[in-house]
């Protein structure tokens, strides 16, 4: 019996020994802070590591000091334009005052989550649906201003708040699919009629730059033309005017020869009385109305009646009779070179 009951007795006391070390020794994990109470009170805060508590006196309370993700459950909430949607969102909270956080709110938890339901419908309610589905940026930013001026004084920090889902009522959606396809098919006509008309002004430009070319080429053609016909002008003009000085140059030599030969040869009166009768036989073919002959043409053709009679065949040689109207009827007019002078330079007439 006195075995037996020291056995009990040294087991009662292991057991209290435990409970008393498990009440005295505590481990505070990394991210968490101990918050620790004497008696009721708040005592300290005790970072990371191993806590020594008075056991049945001191009390401590971890709290983490994490940011962390809560997501919140789908709420209900009316739009501005009173359209009733579906909406759930994950606010990002850190406690940043542990004394705050647990002695100025009964659960910050609990208040965060409940902050977080009358924040999402403040915010819906000042905006319309379209607003609504197309500004979840500004959605969040306004979410984190509300909740952010209430658990400022509750020791905690939003970080940030994600709308997760909007989810409008059935007829709502098969509407917006309605206009969703309004829209696209708008988008198509505008778009291809877009394109026709930018592919017509391409071709108008294209034809009026192609007249553009044409015309110019054809300018430049033009302008080619002239030069060329202007250069063949200059050169045919500069042709015959060489022409004309080899004549020249070549009548000059053909005279001064007749010329040299008639004084080496001595010639006499009755030659020379020839050759003017053979020149004047040229000068009654020409095709001038006007003719210049010599002032001394009956001289002329007395030396002419006197080469006949010598060479034994009489014929007559007169002057041709004057025209009654101032033109020969059957050839040129023959005026005489002594009133060639006073015609003037109105009377043309062709010279040997």
């Amino acid at each position: 019996m006195g075995f037996v009951g020291f056995v009990i007795a040294l087991v009662v006391i292991v057991v209290v020994a435990l409970l008393l070390l498990r009440a005295t020794v505590r481990i505070v994990q990394q991210g968490q802070k101990g918050v620790v109470k004497r008696m009721g009170r708040f005592h300290s805060t005790r970072n990371p590591g191993l806590i020594f508590l008075i056991p049945v006196i001191d009390s401590m309370t971890r709290v983490d000091m994490r940011e962390v993700p809560r997501r919140g459950d789908k709420q209900d909430v009316i739009t501005k334009d009173n359209v009733a949607v579906g909406v759930s969102a994950t606010i990002f909270h850190q406690v940043v005052d542990v004394n705050k956080a647990l002695f100025e709110v009964q659960d910050y938890l609990v208040a965060i989550d409940q902050i977080g339901r009358t924040a999402l419908r403040a915010v819906f309610g000042t905006m319309t649906l379209d607003e609504a589905l197309s500004e979840r940026q500004r959605i969040n930013t306004l979410l984190s201003e509300h909740i952010a001026e209430a658990t400022e004084k509750w020791g905690v920090r939003v970080n940030r708040i994600e709308v997760l889902d909007i989810i409008p009522p059935q007829n709502i959606l098969r509407a917006m699919e309605e206009q969703k396809e309004a829209d696209q098919h708008k988008r198509s006509v505008i778009l291809k009629s877009e394109g026709d008309k930018q592919a017509a002004i391409n071709q108008a430009e294209g034809e009026a730059q192609a007249n553009i070319t044409r015309a110019t080429a054809q300018k430049q053609a033009t302008v080619l033309a002239a030069e060329a016909r202007k250069q063949a002008q200059i050169l045919e003009a500069e042709g015959r005017r060489e022409s004309q000085k080899l004549d020249a140059v070549g009548e000059s030599s053909a005279i001064q020869s007749v010329f040299a030969a008639i004084h080496e040869g001595k010639a006499s009166p009755d030659v020379l009385a020839f050759w003017q009768l053979k020149n004047l036989a040229k000068l009654a073919d020409s095709p001038n109305t006007k003719l210049v002959v010599p002032a001394d043409f009956a001289g002329l053709m007395g030396a002419a009646q006197a080469l006949v009679d010598t060479m034994g065949h009489p014929v007559p040689l007169e002057p041709p009779a004057p025209p009654t109207n101032g033109k020969a009827e059957h050839g040129p007019e023959v005026v005489p070179e002594a009133g060639r002078a006073k015609r003037g330079p109105s009377g043309r007439g062709a010279s040997s």
